[in-house]
Parts: C-alpha cells; sequence; structure tokens
C-alpha cells in the first residue's frame, strides 16, 4: 500500500536452476584446471596446483549445497558418458 517495496518471490526453481548452471560450469573449470595440471607436468608450479584445489573445493561446496537442497539435473555430465 503507498508504494511500499513489495518483496518479489521467485519460486524455488528458478533457484535451483541457477545452482545447477552454477555447479556444470564449476564442473567445467575443474575438469579443466587438472587437464592444465597434467598437461604441465615439467614445470609443475605451486600455483596451478593452488588454482586446482580452489577449483575442486567450489565445486565440492557447490555439490554440497545440491544435495542439501535435493536438486537434481536433467541432463547427464560429458564426464559419465562413455565415447
Amino acid at each position: 500500500m503507498f508504494g511500499r517495496n513489495k518483496k518479489i518471490k521467485q519460486p524455488k526453481a528458478v533457484f535451483d536452476q541457477q545452482l545447477l548452471n552454477t555447479l556444470n560450469a564449476a564442473k567445467v573449470d575443474w575438469d579443466r584446471a587438472k587437464e592444465n595440471e597434467q598437461a604441465i607436468y615439467d614445470n609443475n608450479t605451486s600455483e596451478l596446483v593452488t588454482q586446482t584445489a580452489l577449483a575442486r573445493a567450489k565445486y565440492l561446496y557447490l555439490y554440497r549445497e545440491a544435495r542439501r537442497r535435493q536438486v537434481h539435473g536433467q541432463t547427464i555430465q560429458r564426464s559419465v558418458i562413455d565415447n
């Protein structure tokens, strides 16, 4: 009433989809970081190891959050499918 700020309620599905998108992007980043670390084996700097560990930590955090919220994706990750 009288122009008070109304809270916009977004459905749970919108936030769950954002979580799944972020989770999939984190998985891709982690896979890329692992591949970079393995490809540059001769000069294995601590920076590459740190980046890989950070990408892994981000993915595992998002994965635990998705499990806690009981969010299930509709797509199968490429790492699961055998070519």
